[in-house]
């Protein structure tokens, strides 16, 4: 019975151990046994330089998930992969991941599989920042608060010499050097 098993590996080379894993299960004629080998990802858009750049994430750093029969052949074959430093589970026996953290990490539940990349900036308390967009644009103001979460930042901006806090997108400020 298939089920989906995480691989823990050495941090940073989740994709190496992939592709090894993917070249062994191939010269071990172990195909029947394993259906998929993913390095879970998501679309980051980071602001660098006032640019803003959709980079990959990886999700789960350190680890790899892999939906397989488990058998002691396909033990064998995940457990001999060059960088794999076990399976993640209790004690000897690898635990199968939930239908629901499959879906939650591969971001395969909703909007047809598609996740909507998400805004990822380096703010920090007490940065100042220039408002760009909105009716505060030009601005400039100092975060007191960082919900990264909610991809919300609360700023205070000098309006008419007093100090207001305003909540704002992180697309909508940019860092002042």
């Amino acid at each position: 019975m298939f089920h989906w098993y995480v691989i823990n590996t050495y941090s940073g080379h989740e994709n190496k151990v992939k592709a090894n894993l993917e070249h062994r299960i191939v010269s071990m004629n172990q195909q029947p046994r394993f259906r998929r080998v993913v390095v879970p990802t998501e679309q980051v858009i980071e602001t660098k330089d006032g640019q803003k750049v959709q980079v990959e994430k990886r999700v789960l750093p350190g680890y790899v998930l892999v939906n397989m029969d488990l058998s002691d052949e396909a033990w064998t074959v995940v457990k001999g992969t060059p960088g794999v430093t076990g399976f993640v589970g209790a004690g000897a026996k690898p635990v199968p991941l939930s239908q629901g953290e499959v879906d939650r990490i591969l971001h395969t539940a909703g909007s047809a599989g598609v996740p909507a990349a998400k805004s990822q900036a380096q703010f920090s308390l007490g940065e100042s920042v220039k408002v760009t967009s909105g009716p505060l644009s030009d601005f400039d103001g100092e975060i007191v608060d960082v919900n990264p979460d909610a991809q919300k930042l609360k700023v205070l901006v000098d309006i008419f010499e007093r100090q207001v806090p305003v909540e704002l997108g992180f697309d909508q400020v940019k860092k002042i050097d």
